[in-house]
């Protein structure tokens, strides 16, 4: 297996050769460091490269894969987190200047499961400050600097877990974990060509993870196939006494049953009207293959106040996040200047505004539930457009398409994207699937079927073409700016 195919296996490849003797968990995993620390630069996406726990934790895994003592299909395999997930030992920046230095001394939840996985930490990945809840506007708002696409670097790779998008993607680490309150799994897949699923609320221990929105977060896995999601899903799913909203509903992947009948699809009454051209195009090529072993019907979209609902939630709970950094002055060292003052207007909300939402919510919840109930997955597209510039503001920067974002993230319901192909300029596309809470596995399965169907989910990028392009870009930006003519 050549290094570029190395660099893009699937976590069930790199495994069977770990069983195979084809190679070590200590070979596979000084391969992926040399890579995060020779390529990551280019992305800005790695924030700590943990060497030293990696090969320790690749040299246990070995040894007990020689003894006969097999964790399971991660046990071996590299990855990255997310900076916002706590690890003993190594700092813990949540992406942002005031905290480049802390460290809490304590594993998150999803960090000691996938080392009882058997997994590597190979590094903790760059993200947004504070996960975007100052509100910020901009690719550069991150102690790391902007998030850079692998598919042309003078592009964002979307917030807030932009390193967990761009590191996979580049073939840096077999998989990432990010987190979402509200796109922050679902937008760094599709503009970085990932399959990666937004698990139901509470079906992934948040302990030990910054929390954002305490009743929006959510954690999950970033990776290149559906089948790659369900392996890392089902060993860091599961109940945890240290986080009380933590479900005790049993996680299992691959399902002991498949369900043996043709999946029942929908699609949203002018979904993509708006949305790019080639998005568009993409999302009825993708929708083609579906109804090869699907039926597909077509609806409106609910009319009811899910994005004022979760914006008012995400507010006022991101103001009592915050409010220590706030009144302490922190704030004022965030990168993004619209960060040092978003957590001022947060505050603002008042506490009868954050009750009414929550009572609300309940509604939204029962009625969303039934809408989809129907139906294994409703399809949408993650953006609209493909990614937008990493330098300089987000303004006219996405295409407009009707989305299930606010939905899901506010009712908490589980949703997966997967790529459709590239664009005329060769930038992903994506497809989204969304379903009823706890519904994962079903996702999984219509995902599956559209992967053994197609091809798209293997596309990788040319990293050396893509970043001497993306140079030329920048140069050319630069003289423009110079002659006094603007730029982007």
């Amino acid at each position: 297996m050549s290094h570029d195919e190395l660099a893009y296996a699937s976590i069930a490849a790199l495994g069977g050769m770990l069983r195979s003797g084809a190679t070590t968990s200590v070979e596979l995993t000084k391969f992926f460091l040399d890579r995060l620390e020779t390529i990551g630069p280019r992305y800005n996406c790695v924030v700590t490269l943990t060497r030293a726990v990696a090969l320790n934790q690749a040299a246990a895994a070995d040894r007990e894969l020689r003894a006969g003592k097999d964790r399971g299909p991660l046990h071996g395999i590299p990855y990255g987190a997310k900076d916002l997930l706590a690890t003993k030992g190594i700092p813990t920046t949540w992406g942002c200047a005031p905290y480049k230095t802390r460290v809490i001394d304590r594993d998150a939840t999803v960090v000691t499961r996938l080392r009882e996985a058997g997994a590597v930490l190979a590094a903790k990945l760059a993200m947004v400050e504070l996960a975007g809840g100052m509100g910020y506007r901009q690719a550069n708002a991150s102690l790391t600097g902007p998030g850079l696409n692998p598919w042309d670097p003078s592009l964002w790779s979307g917030g807030s877990s932009s390193g967990s998008g761009s590191a996979v993607a580049a073939g840096l680490v077999p998989f990432a974990i990010g987190t979402e309150t509200w796109g922050s799994i679902t937008t760094p897949c599709s503009f970085c060509g990932l399959t990666g699923l937004r698990p139901t609320y509470g079906r992934v221990s948040r302990s030990g993870a910054m929390a954002l929105s305490w009743t929006l977060d959510k954690v999950g896995p970033m990776t290149r196939s559906a089948h790659d999601c369900g392996l890392v899903l089902d060993a860091i799913a599961g109940p945890d006494p240290d986080d009380p909203s933590a479900s005790d509903r049993p996680y299992q992947y691959p399902p002991a049953e498949n369900p043996g009948r043709q999946f029942k699809l929908a699609i949203l009454k002018d979904g993509v009207a708006k949305a790019h051209p080639d998005v568009k195009a993409h999302f009825e090529r993708a929708l083609a293959v579906m109804k090869t072993f699907a039926s597909v019907d077509e609806i409106e979209t609910p009319d009811l106040p899910f994005g004022p609902t979760a914006s008012t939630i995400l507010a006022a709970e991101a103001a009592s996040a915050y409010e220590e950094m706030v009144e302490s002055g922190l704030v004022f060292e965030l990168t993004a200047p619209e960060d040092r003052i978003g957590g001022f207007a947060d505050q603002a909300v008042l506490a009868t505004e954050y009750l009414r939402a929550q009572r609300l919510r309940g509604r939204l919840c029962r009625a969303l539930d039934a809408w989809f109930e129907p139906y294994d997955a409703v399809l949408t597209v993650a953006t609209g457009g493909p990614a937008p510039t990493a330098f300089g503001g987000f303004r006219g920067a996405f295409y407009g398409a009707k989305s299930l974002g606010g939905p899901g993230n506010v009712c908490g319901t589980p949703a997966l994207v997967m790529p459709t192909g590239l664009t005329k300029e060769g930038l992903p596309t994506s497809i989204q699937l969304d379903g009823r809470a706890y519904s994962e596995n079903r996702l999984l399965a219509v995902a599956l079927a559209f992967q053994e169907a197609s091809a798209w989910h293997q596309d990788r990028p040319d990293l050396d073409k893509a970043f001497e392009k993306a140079k030329s870009h920048k140069k050319s930006l630069e003289k423009k700016q110079r002659d006094g003519h603007g730029g982007d």
